[in-house]
């Protein structure tokens, strides 16, 4: 059984990635950067006075708040709001892509979204100039595009679908270390009991805390986990059987009758819709 570390991190942890550098305005309203980073990476919790969009053009990263995380394969882009703390950890390598919206031009939600990207979405934040404003070179039409491109792009947004992937995430600093854990490692088998003791706890205390704060069960929530780390899996066709033992399930049929007791529906037709 694996082991349960109470310290256990990040393999690397990085800055902000240097918001300041693409800080949109008046004039350059759409502000695009990029990074490659590696799996299991962690951007350190940072915010900035601009709403951004977040998506990744290859891997699944994920981006917490103090109020949940959210799972962003790349057929999602998550919209942040202005001044909202937030962190990403790389659940595989990936290319990651960060438009960041001046306010004049961006949808006045105040509250994380899911969204999926349609085709021209992802053209449209594609075709944006990643030059940093210290960094030569860059695209000399840069900010007449952004400014043409700017209304298409929100308007595209608005049109997209949400979707609700949130895993709700408590206040309580022990608890959460818990829940980070298991968001970090799906497929590590420890009980509840287990999982209490690394942060100090007991059993009893940890599940009415999980009722408390989140209104939940240890059950109800560790299900909704899951199944927030398993749908991008499937969705990019990694076989059911890989799923479920990245999932921490013994077994295909387990795994196969958690799904579709939550969804209504089994893995493999879920992939076969995605790909109809």
């Amino acid at each position: 059984m694996p082991k349960l570390d109470s310290t256990d991190g990040p393999a690397h942890i990085v800055g902000p990635l240097t918001p300041h550098f693409y800080a949109p305005d008046a004039m350059r309203p759409l502000r695009a950067k990029e990074h490659f980073l590696q799996a299991d990476t962690f951007v350190a919790l940072h915010q900035h006075p601009w709403p951004q969009l977040t998506f990744s053009t290859r891997g699944v990263i994920r981006l917490s708040t103090q109020d949940g995380s959210y799972i962003v394969p790349p057929s999602r882009a998550l919209w942040v709001p202005a001044d909202m703390p937030h962190s990403i950890t790389l659940i595989e390598d990936a290319e990651l892509r960060t438009i960041y919206l001046h306010s004049w031009v961006s949808p006045a939600w105040d509250k994380c979204e899911v969204l999926e990207i349609s085709p021209l979405l992802r053209a449209l934040m594609l075709a944006l100039d990643t030059t940093p404003d210290h960094q030569p070179g860059g695209d000399p039409h840069a900010a007449q595009r952004e400014r043409w491109i700017a209304p298409l792009l929100v308007d595209e947004l608005e049109r997209a679908t949400q979707i609700r992937i949130d895993v709700p995430l408590p206040a309580d600093k022990r608890l959460r270390q818990l829940c980070e854990t298991l968001l970090r490692h799906p497929a590590a088998s420890a009980t509840l009991a287990e999982r209490a003791a690394a942060i100090g706890a007991s059993e009893r205390t940890v599940a009415r805390m999980f009722r408390s704060q989140l209104g939940m069960s240890w059950q109800a929530w560790r299900q909704q986990a899951i199944l927030a780390h398993a749908l991008p899996l499937l969705a990019r066709g990694m076989p059911v059987s890989q799923v479920a033992n990245a999932s921490g399930y013994a077994t295909d049929s387990a795994f196969c009758a958690m799904f579709k007791a939550a969804t209504g529906q089994s893995p493999t037709a879920f992939q076969h819709k995605k790909t109809r």
